[in-house]
């Protein structure tokens, strides 16, 4: 029998009151067309969820924080219901409200624009998953446990 595996994610919201920064998606082959956080990627082997987050903050938006400028909003497990490895995750969200420097776009191919949304009008075309995430941080619970698509 194959071991279960699944493909480990962090995402940042970064914050400015009641705004997050969102990026408008494009040319990844993934939720083209959609609004995602404003830095995410996949955890690399030998890191943490908070490396990954700091890593993906600086090459996408060119901005440098520190690990304890990071809040855990969600842990989510995920499935899109089908038997394909990379469609069973594990992601990390957390917000970030103090960071050093001025976002920009650093990968123009990947992301056409950069918006802060406030978290009572996020955009339509935002992933379901997400906005389960972002519930949970305009909620202010603290971290929570999700589950998607089970």
């Amino acid at each position: 029998m194959t071991r279960f595996s699944v493909v480990p994610s962090s995402y940042v919201y970064l914050r400015r009151g009641r705004a997050v920064l969102l990026q408008l998606r494009q040319n990844t082959g993934y939720m083209d067309g959609c609004w995602a956080a404003g830095a995410a990627g996949h955890v690399e082997r030998g890191e943490t969820a908070v490396d990954a987050a700091i890593r993906e903050v600086r090459e996408e938006l060119g901005l440098s924080l520190a690990p304890a400028s990071l809040t855990p909003v969600a842990v989510m497990q995920r499935t899109a219901g089908t038997d394909d490895p990379i469609e069973q995750r594990v992601d990390w969200f957390f917000v970030c409200d103090e960071w050093e420097g001025e976002p920009e776009i650093l990968e123009p191919r990947k992301c056409a624009e950069l918006a802060w949304f406030d978290l009572d009008a996020l955009p339509d075309r935002l992933p379901a998953y997400e906005r389960e995430a972002l519930g949970a941080l305009r909620a202010g619970a603290g971290a929570t446990l999700l589950a998607h698509g089970f």
